[in-house]
């Protein structure tokens, strides 16, 4: 088995699959464009829906590429040896060429030739199938033929080995996961891949969507099938390296070996403190990579900057927790930016931007921590004046989740006032309160499949005429920093210094009715992005030179580069009317909007 680096291991994978006719293509922002499903981009295919959706992707049928994703729903599961909440993501695609077979060629292939795995080692699992689809003969004849023996493969269920649809109906198919056999015993009988012992890691899964859900809940098979692969660098590097646990590997060591010289702490010899720099290290990383994204975003009470303040706080806690003194996170970035300054190049592009809003949020959360102790004093007399001693689990949430309050400070304050906590109570009221958020996550993260709808199309439209529409009232240096569309309206995040007024925003709405008016034509053209640029389309991404993108062109008041969905013609939009503007962040301002019919 080889040993590879991050960076050797993304250009094995790319190197492969160019030379097995895929195109490279640059990976997305973090932030995803116009999906009122995520916060994040959580997949490498998240930005490449349109085209497992139907649309021609300008660089053709064969893709590859490597992703930064951010998967938020077990944020405070982060610290024990696996959790991640940002992770990269390798990744090949057909688009209605290859399926099966190749798919699970080329796996096989990379993974014992490229990567030197003993195929003795591999374990697969395939779709056993069930009422409506039947079981995936295909995926195991395929991997027989590469010398798979039928014991090391597993057919499993529809929780296991099946992914989508996103919604309820859309693209959708079995999946076949690889394993490798770690060597360690097995935990039982029925010890096999996907089993939570640790024997078999998870390094690959090919995903066969040649099914489309229908309303009646029926799945019919597609003419134009797809695959969609994900490889994670982290968990392969582990398995490469002989890790037990990512953090031990090279991706997470000199962050690490930082974190023990501002703490004077060592890792691997205590737990409590292992659990703490595993935070630090993980949230540190994540906090670099949404700050630094080309549409990076500062922390705040809201959607990505409330996840980004979450894990900023979470990482002073638990670096006083190691006893680290002053601000340290600024100082931190910089083993995080010297890592992936070479493969994420808009990271060093934004250094000042991550620094400052680095250490602007740990001086809040030391105001923070001193008002809880306000707080806490504020509560005292009312509770010495009762018979119990106890502080209630209640009541150590209460400054837990409305003031930022660790329950350790809680603890450490009791104790001085000759109170405990009901620690087994607060336990209790923080997992209610998980299982709140992982229920509204499981909305809001349930899979990346954007609603392609006629309404959001009109609105996915206009925010393209509202773009236009801001520079032409407000000035040039106006640039989009974001969007969210549903099926009801239209947001948009925006560069603007201070508030728009009224008469602002009535011109701009006003422009916006009389480009909808207008009944423009919708134009799409493929080129490469410096031909783009030369022929005046707005480009707020940078992409690999000579990649070939999409320019969306309306009438002669838009040409953006973007990869859709829009309507062909403006006439039978609706009429446009801005519901609100206020603040996003710091520079950053925010549009709601709706179309009328």
């Amino acid at each position: 088995m080889r040993q590879l680096t991050a960076n050797e291991l993304r250009k094995a994978f790319i190197d492969f699959f160019v030379s097995k006719g895929h195109k490279r293509i640059s990976g997305a922002s973090l932030i995803p464009e116009n999906d009122p499903t995520v916060l994040f981009t959580t997949a490498g295919m998240h930005p490449l829906v349109p085209y497992i959706l139907g649309a021609e992707h300008p660089q053709g049928k064969r893709l590859t590429d490597y992703q930064k994703c951010i998967r938020t729903g077990d944020i405070d599961s982060v610290g024990d040896p696996h959790h991640l909440t940002f992770f990269e993501m390798l990744g090949n695609w057909s688009l209605g060429d290859y399926f099966k077979d190749e798919a699970i060629a080329y796996s096989f292939e990379f993974l014992t030739e490229v990567l030197g795995i003993d195929k003795d080692k591999l374990f697969v699992t395939i779709f056993k199938g069930d009422d409506e689809v039947p079981f995936d003969d295909v995926a195991k004849k395929a991997w027989m033929s590469h010398g798979i023996p039928e014991e090391h493969i597993y057919p499993k269920g529809r929780e296991d080995n099946w992914w989508g649809p996103a919604g309820e109906t859309g693209p959708c198919g079995p999946d076949s996961e690889m394993f490798i056999d770690t060597g360690r015993p097995a935990c039982g009988p029925e010890c096999g891949p996907g089993c939570k012992c640790g024997k078999y890691f998870e390094i690959w899964n090919d995903v066969f969507m040649g099914y489309r859900k229908e309303a009646d809940g029926t799945y019919v098979e597609m003419a134009r099938k797809c695959v969609d692969t994900g490889m994670g660098i982290e968990r392969t590097v582990a398995i490469l390296e002989g890790k037990k646990s990512v953090y031990e590997t090279e991706v997470f060591q000199p962050i690490i070996r930082e974190i023990e010289k501002l703490s004077g702490k060592k890792y691997g010899e205590e737990e409590e403190t292992d659990k703490s720099i595993r935070i630090i290290s993980d949230h540190v990383r994540t906090s670099v990579f949404i700050l630094g994204d080309e549409k990076g975003v500062a922390p705040s009470n809201v959607g990505q900057g409330y996840i980004l303040r979450r894990l900023i706080r979470r990482a002073v806690r638990h670096g006083k927790k190691l006893g680290i003194e002053g601000s340290f996170l600024p100082g931190l970035s910089n083993v995080v930016l010297e890592l992936y300054g070479e493969p994420y190049p808009e990271l060093l592009e934004h250094v000042d931007f991550i620094k400052e809003e680095l250490g602007k949020e740990e001086a809040k959360f030391s105001e923070t921590l001193v008002k809880g102790e306000r707080e806490f004093e504020k509560m005292l007399p009312n509770l010495m004046k009762g018979q119990s001693r106890v502080i209630s689990g209640r009541l150590a949430f209460k400054l837990y989740d409305t003031y930022g309050f660790p329950i350790e400070l809680t603890e450490e304050l009791a104790t001085e006032n000759g109170f405990s906590v009901d620690k087994e109570g607060f336990e209790e009221a923080f997992r209610k309160h998980q299982e709140l958020s992982r229920s509204g996550a499981e909305q809001q993260f349930k899979g990346g499949l954007a609603d392609h709808s006629e309404q959001t199309t009109a609105l996915h439209t206009a925010t393209h005429l509202l773009h236009a529409a801001l520079r032409k009232v407000l000035g040039t240096h106006v640039g989009q920093k974001g969007s969210n569309i549903t099926a009801e309206r239209l947001r948009f995040d925006f560069t603007h210094p201070s508030p728009m007024t009224k008469e602002e925003i009535k011109e701009v709405e006003d422009l916006v009715n009389q480009w909808i008016a207008a009944d423009y034509p919708v134009t799409v053209e493929t080129m490469t992005l410096d031909e783009a640029r030369a022929n005046g389309a707005i480009a707020f991404f940078e992409s690999k030179y000579g990649e070939k993108v999409t320019v969306y062109t309306i009438g002669n008041v838009s040409k953006e580069v973007c990869g859709g969905p829009h309507v062909t013609h403006t006439g039978d939009m609706g009429h446009f009317h801005i519901l609100k503007e206020q603040s996003s962040s710091a520079g950053i301002r925010r549009i709601k909007a709706v179309l009328e019919k």
